[in-house]
């Protein structure tokens, strides 16, 4: 008997009811995988989708927030080029706004001025860039950068059409921000002279490049001197555009008010040579309160050294291109119509008198005081009529077409910090601007060794000689008299004490200047520093004094102060940080260059 065996689990019916149920179990199972693909299709499509959707948002506001940028950066470009800058926005020179279009993106900008920090401008940039749904907003408040030493070139003409280096020398310290023109000459040479080992305690912004044509590094062997860093590619000073300095000029003479705007008359022009008109100002203190003597219609005597090779008396040539520098007349003297306060001529008056503000639309700045003067200034007197310097107490800015000579020292009144400078809460403040030049004068042109030159034998009739700077003293001097010697006359030398001619003049060692000098015809310095002609320049009984400059300068090319173991001045600059706050009435900086105010940056972003 045989027995059957049982069927196994791997063994598998082949009945029809077998086949039908393996049938419907893959059917099942290709449909929950065409389900199970189809949910993981669709989600990778979704997920696909939401990156494509991101990268295109990421997209978007990048380029919306690079647009935005771009705006902002052309609004900054536009404003450095213009000659002055709330004139603009006052005039609505076309460029205050603007709309920018790139490939996948566009921006639209505007400028407008948002207030005043004191008298320094604070401006306004509006740049909103978009693209797609997307938008990004840049909204900044800038500054117009000001610096401590500002120069056109770093260098002094030589003769009509050359210039020879003027060289930062050992041992000198700079302890001010200095910023440098680019001279577009070669770029194989560095548009700083230097030699020795001079300390730059403060930034130093080059206008030039880092390297020469060929990529070296013309700056290797100096560049460890500069310990408050250097900056190249710098957007030049204005002070050399000479429209741009006309314009901020026009300005300042509109808003200035009328008893405080002079254009003086030569009246001994018949009496002097060379003549020129002058206002004279005095600045002095009375009772706690800034005064300033004003001496309308003066006439300078002016004189020109006729040697290029004995001295560096120039200026900058009016639309001067083959011969961009001229020689011009020093000042020798100046005379006064005769009874000049009866007359009408000299009058005194309080600086808060010529207090004005600056006024764009809503905008206002905080008062100060403005002289202009269609002509040239003479800064100083006779040291008997205020007792010494000349003290500004007051905000004061004072603007001349032509020249302004110094003729004694000028301080601020107030506190002074113990290194000299007024302290940061001193409220006073001199700023001075020429078209010409600002220098201090040679008091000796009018010493009898100086021959015909200077020298005033006797008063022209009619007008009074103004002596300036300090009295010469006297002198002890022999003298050849007859005593009485017993019953007997004998001639005998004896000594005798002769005082000073009225015109024989000195100024103050050292020559202290607290002021914002901006020099747009040439260069601020000493005049008259020269070579032994007629025995060399006149200080305080020496050939060597200190000129102490505490506040700013901008120059169009560099001035020569001294001649080290000759004629001039040994020169000490410091910076007055107060100018950088905006304590200055006027608005007269001439930088290219416009940063964001401290706080001043905000971006924002936003759905169209």
């Amino acid at each position: 008997m045989h027995r059957i065996p049982k069927p196994t689990a791997l063994q598998v019916s082949t009945s029809p009811m077998g086949r039908r149920g393996r049938r419907g179990s893959a059917y099942v199972l290709a449909a929950i995988a065409v389900v199970v693909l189809s949910t993981l299709g669709v989600g990778m499509l979704s997920a696909a989708w939401q990156t494509r959707l991101n990268a295109i948002r990421f997209k978007n506001e990048t380029v919306s927030m690079l647009a935005a940028e771009a705006g902002y950066e052309q609004a900054i470009y536009w404003m450095g080029q213009q000659q002055d800058m709330l004139s603009a926005l006052k005039n609505q020179t076309p460029g205050t706004s603007c709309s920018l279009a790139f490939v996948d993106g566009a921006c639209d900008y505007a400028i407008e001025l948002h207030s005043f920090a004191n008298a320094r401008p604070v401006y306004k940039v509006v740049s909103k860039g978009r693209s797609g749904r997307f938008s990004r907003t840049v909204d900044v408040l800038v500054l117009q950068a000001i610096s401590g030493w500002d120069m056109g070139i770093c260098a002094v003409p030589s003769s009509s059409s050359s210039t020879q280096a003027v060289y930062f020398a050992d041992s000198e310290i700079i302890d001010v921000p200095v910023q440098i023109n680019n001279r577009h000459d070669s770029p194989d040479y560095r548009d700083i002279y230097i030699t020795g080992s001079p300390e730059f305690r403060q930034a130093v912004g080059m206008g030039e490049g880092h390297y020469s044509d060929g990529g070296s590094d013309k700056y290797s062997s100096v560049i460890e001197l500069f310990d408050g860093g250097i900056y190249f590619d710098q957007p030049d000073s204005k002070i050399t555009d000479q429209d741009a300095i006309a314009a901020k000029i026009a300005r300042f003479e509109d808003s200035t008010k009328s008893n405080f705007n002079f254009k003086p008359v030569a009246t001994a022009k018949s009496e002097v040579q060379s003549p020129s008109a002058a206002v004279q100002l005095e600045f002095f203190v009375e009772g706690g309160a800034g005064k300033v003597r004003i001496t309308k219609d003066c006439t300078v005597r002016g004189f020109q050294q006729p040697y290029d090779s004995r001295t560096w008396d120039f200026k900058l040539r009016p639309g001067g291109v083959a011969t961009p520098y001229e020689r011009y007349d020093i000042y020798a003297y100046h005379l006064v119509v005769g009874q000049a306060v009866e007359n009408g001529v000299r009058l005194t008056q309080d600086i808060t008198d010529s207090y004005v503000t600056q006024k764009i639309g809503a905008c206002e700045s905080a008062p100060g005081g403005q002289i202009f003067v269609d002509g040239n200034v003479i800064i100083g007197g006779d040291g008997t009529e205020h007792n010494g310097d000349q003290v500004v107490n007051g905000k004061m800015t004072v603007v001349a077409t032509g020249n302004i000579w110094i003729a004694d020292s000028i301080v601020v009144d107030g506190a002074h910090d113990a290194d000299g400078r007024p302290s940061a809460d001193n409220p006073n403040i001199l700023g001075l601007i020429a078209q010409g030049v600002i220098k201090v004068v040679d008091p000796g042109m009018t010493d009898p060794d100086v021959g015909s030159v200077g020298f005033i034998p006797e008063e022209p009739s009619g007008f009074d000689y103004v002596p300036i700077g300090r009295a010469d003293p006297g002198s002890w001097v022999s003298v050849r008299q007859q005593v009485k010697v017993g019953s007997r006359w004998v001639w005998q030398w004896v000594q005798e004490y002769q005082e000073a001619e009225e015109y024989e003049r000195h100024l103050p060692d050292p020559m202290v200047v607290e002021a914002a000098l901006t020099v747009g015809g040439g260069g601020w310095g000493a005049e008259n520093v020269r070579r032994g002609y007629y025995g060399g320049r006149k200080e305080d009984g020496g050939s060597q004094d200190y000129l102490v400059v505490r506040g700013t300068i901008v120059e169009a090319m560099r001035g020569v102060v001294g001649l080290i173991g000759s004629d001039g001045f040994y020169k000490q600059y410091y910076l007055d940080a107060r100018l950088l706050e905006g304590i200055l009435p006027g608005d007269i900086w001439l930088r290219g260059k416009y940063i964001p105010a401290p706080a001043g940056w905000d971006d924002y972003r936003s759905s169209i």
